[in-house]
Parts: structure tokens; C-alpha cells; sequence
């Protein structure tokens, strides 16, 4: 299995640190509004790089972090009269919600950083007794001039990332390029006691402590999008390599940018989208198809033609799937012919070409094209006299290949009458109890299956829209 490694900027063997486990630290959202579309992307692509390494064999422990106190969720928390506590929590919750709908496996861990500040400061300490770092005031800087291989990742010497950074004047900094570890606390702010001043750790600390705490001192993969690679992920390095005294991450990997409509995703531009957003229009299974047909490597181009291109090639697969159930159910053959077991080859071949997809950095555009292929063959198959055996064969292999990608091959059913009665109902009685909560998630999940509530003098009404 080959995987390109932004470390060394090429594809490498891969090779786990301990035989037949795969530890995997992938960074997640700073908590403060709901997810947008660029943010699926990881999601879902080291999702289905974690699964494929599951389908291999392999004992992943895969942990993913949700940066819980950060500036924004201050200002959000102070915006609306709330705790950033508050704030945090609301927005894990619908993280998960989204990640659900795409469906994306739970980390073995989902670790916070507000759990994790005794570590951070362990970390901290040591970092200063190896003079890897310092204290002026009351804040902790990094030492980068301390750190030979600063830069190692993102391929830049320390003049070049000077001329490259913008950083504010700030006299306290033995070094332009220092950066914060902790940081005392301001009016308002939540704060920690530290042996330095009563704050809050800097944003790349937290990533070393929780990496180290769930998975160990090395690991196999550390992943993100290709904005973290500096400063975030070269700082993880520096951090990490000079507290613990080795090696980090084997290999890195990093996912390239979404553009909307060939243009970079911006509020300013009126092109920003929220998952959810999407989700709606579109459905999360066809958001997950569309950000699997490119390589992870590559950048991606959002656009509604190219959603519903993906909307409708889930569909075929669907459709192949459902059409051989239906043969399953009917066939009166029951064991496998001759002829049908010679052409299991073909299946297997087909197998073999998803695998070897897969195993070439993860190429889940060509591993679904396999997938095609072996939908296009069963198609065939399955119109003249079929065994069961066989079909069930061919069933088994397009579920698995394509649950390794995360791909759903059942068509969701449609909602009865009767069953949306029963949800508007319940919706009803939730209000009543004063659980809006309960309420908005109700109606979020008919209108995600098609189904428009009106809230109208006469009652609730629903259409399908």
C-alpha cells in the first residue's frame, strides 16, 4: 500500500509502527457555527482511508479532536449572552449530526481540549526545562530557533517563512516566528490556572498533548486539510518531536481545497455553504459520492450540475443493487452453475481493480469506477436465469466495496402519509414540553427526506417538495 506523504513529498510503502495497527489523528473543527462543505471533505476522505484500512485487516485507532475554546466560540458565546461552554457544546452536536447524515464512522475517540488542559501543561513544562520554550508575562512562547527541522514540512526555511508570515510586532518574541503555547486570560474569557498565569493554551498545543495521550508519542498518520500544513501541523512537529524526543508522525497526509463554482468559498463572495445547507438540496449520501469521484490530492469544484451528476451515479449503484435483490427474491435456481462459477473470475478481477485503486494512495475515483464496472457486469448478468448463490455473490461483493467507501446502496424508503403524521405528532408534543430542540430536529429530518412543514392557523400542514 502506497501513501503519499507530504513529509517527504512522495508516495511511500506504508508501513505501521506496530504490525497490523494503524494510528490516525486527523484534526477537527474549532466548534462555533456548523460545518461547511469544505469541512465535509476531510470527513468523509480519511473516513474512507480509515475503512479501507479496516477492510485490509488493520486495528485503526482513529482519534479526532474538537477545539472547544478558541476566539470565534468567545465571540459567538458573547454575541448571543451565552458561555462558551454553551456554544461548544451546541455546535459538537451538530458536527455529529452531519457527520452522521455523511455517514462518517465515530473516532474511537473524540477528545476536547477543555478535557485536556492538565496534559497541555505537562507539555508546556516540559517544553520549557528543554528550553524548546519560554515565558515573558505570563505567556509561553515555542522556541522555534531551538528546533533545527522547523520548516521540515512545509518545505521552508526560516527566512523564507519570515518573508512569508504576517506577524504583528510583538517585543515579548525572542523571534518573529515564536509562537504562542499559553496565553493569559482577558475580561470575559474562560481561563485555567497554569504555573505562569491563570489562561488558556494556544491552538497547536492541543493537537501534540491529545495525539500523544490517546495514541502514543508515534504515529502512523496525522491528516487534515492542505491549509494546516503550515503553521499547524510543521508547529505539532516542532512541539512534539522536542518534548517527546522522537519522531512524530510517519506520514502526513493532506487534503486539497473545494471551490465553489471555480472560485475560492468565501462569505464575502456570497458562495459560502453550510454540509447542512447542501444536505438539504441534495441529500448528505450525494455529498458524500461527490467528494469521493476526485482523488483526495486533488482539488475539488463544487457546482449543483456536479452534485447532481453524483446524485445520479449513487442511483445507478443503488438501482444494480436493488435489481439483484429482486432477483435474489424470485430466482428459482438455487445453487450456482458452471458456467457462473467460471465467471466469478470476472467479479474477482473487478475486486482486485477497486484494491489496487485503494492501495495507490487511496484513489477512491478509480475504486468507484471498479464499482461501476461491477454494477455494469451484474446488470448484464442478472437477465436471463440467474442463481441465487450467484446473485448473492454478486450482492456481496458491490455491498462490501462499496461500504469501504462509506457509499449507501439502499435507496432510503419514502415516508408514508401516516408516517409523517406520526413525526408531526411528536414534533407537536415537543413543543408542548418546551423540547425545541427535539422540535428542529424533526422538522430538519422530513425536510431532508422531502417533506415541508407548514406551520399555518388550521394546524400543521406538510408537502413534498
Amino acid at each position: 500500500m502506497k501513501v503519499y506523504n507530504t513529509l517527504s513529498g512522495k508516495k511511500e510503502e506504508f508501513i505501521p509502527v506496530e504490525e497490523n495497527k494503524v494510528k490516525m489523528y486527523v484534526c477537527g473543527p474549532t466548534v462555533y457555527n456548523f460545518i461547511h462543505i469544505g469541512n465535509a471533505r476531510p470527513y468523509i476522505v480519511f473516513d474512507a482511508v480509515r475503512r479501507y484500512f479496516e477492510y485490509k485487516g488493520y486495528d485503526v485507532n482513529y482519534v479526532q479532536n474538537f477545539t472547544d475554546v478558541d476566539d470565534k466560540i468567545i465571540k459567538k458565546a458573547n454575541e448571543e449572552g451565552i458561555t462558551a461552554a454553551e456554544v461548544a457544546e451546541r455546535y459538537i452536536n451538530e458536527t455529529l449530526k452531519d457527520a452522521d447524515g455523511l455517514n462518517v464512522k465515530r473516532a474511537t475517540t473524540h477528545p476536547r481540549v477543555t478535557n485536556e488542559i492538565d496534559g497541555i501543561i505537562e507539555m508546556i513544562q516540559t517544553l520549557i526545562d528543554k528550553e524548546a520554550a519560554y515565558e515573558v508575562n505570563g505567556t509561553v512562547y515555542y522556541n522555534t530557533q531551538n528546533f533545527d527541522e522547523y520548516g521540515k514540512l512545509s518545505k521552508k526555511n526560516q527566512e523564507d517563512l519570515e518573508a512569508g508570515a504576517r506577524i504583528a510586532v510583538n517585543e515579548d518574541k525572542r523571534h518573529p516566528m515564536d509562537f504562542v503555547l499559553w496565553k493569559p486570560k482577558k475580561e470575559g474569557e474562560p481561563a485555567w490556572s497554569s504555573p505562569w498565569s491563570d489562561g488558556r493554551p494556544g491552538w497547536h498545543i492541543e493537537c501534540s498533548v491529545m495525539a500523544k495521550r490517546y495514541l502514543g508519542e508515534e504515529i502512523d498518520i496525522h491528516a487534515g486539510g492542505e491549509d494546516l500544513v503550515f503553521p499547524h501541523h510543521e508547529n505539532e512537529i516542532a512541539q512534539s518531536e522536542a518534548a517527546n524526543g522522537k519522531a512524530f508522525a510517519k506520514y502526513w497526509m493532506h487534503n486539497r481545497f473545494l471551490n465553489i463554482e471555480n472560485k475560492k468559498m468565501s462569505k464575502s463572495e456570497g458562495n459560502f455553504y453550510t454540509a447542512r445547507q447542501v444536505a438539504e438540496e441534495f441529500g448528505y449520501d450525494a455529498i458524500r459520492m461527490f467528494m469521493l469521484s476526485a482523488h483526495y490530492r486533488s482539488p475539488i469544484n463544487f457546482s449543483r450540475e456536479l452534485m447532481e451528476s453524483a446524485s445520479n451515479s449513487l442511483d445507478r449503484i443503488q438501482t444494480g443493487v436493488f435489481n439483484i435483490k429482486h432477483v435474489i427474491e424470485h430466482t428459482e435456481i438455487e445453487k450456482m452453475t458452471e458456467n457462473e462459477e467460471l465467471r466469478k473470475a470476472t467479479v474477482e478481477g473487478l475486486v482486485k481493480k477497486f484494491e489496487e485503486a485503494m492501495d495507490d494512495d487511496f484513489n477512491t475515483a478509480d475504486a468507484i469506477a471498479a464499482i461501476f464496472e461491477l454494477i455494469r457486469f451484474s446488470n448484464t448478468e442478472i437477465t436471463g436465469d440467474v442463481s441465487k448463490t450467484y446473485a448473492e455473490f454478486l450482492l456481496d461483493r458491490i455491498t462490501t466495496l462499496s461500504d469501504v467507501l462509506g457509499l449507501k446502496v439502499e435507496k432510503e424508503e419514502e415516508l408514508l402519509d401516516e408516517d409523517i403524521e406520526k413525526l408531526i405528532e411528536e414534533r407537536q408534543q415537543a413543543r408542548k414540553d418546551r423540547n425545541f430542540a427535539r422540535a428542529d430536529e424533526i422538522r430538519d429530518e422530513l425536510k431532508a427526506k422531502g417533506i415541508l412543514l407548514e406551520d399555518t392557523r388550521e394546524g400543521v400542514r406538510f408537502k413534498r417538495i
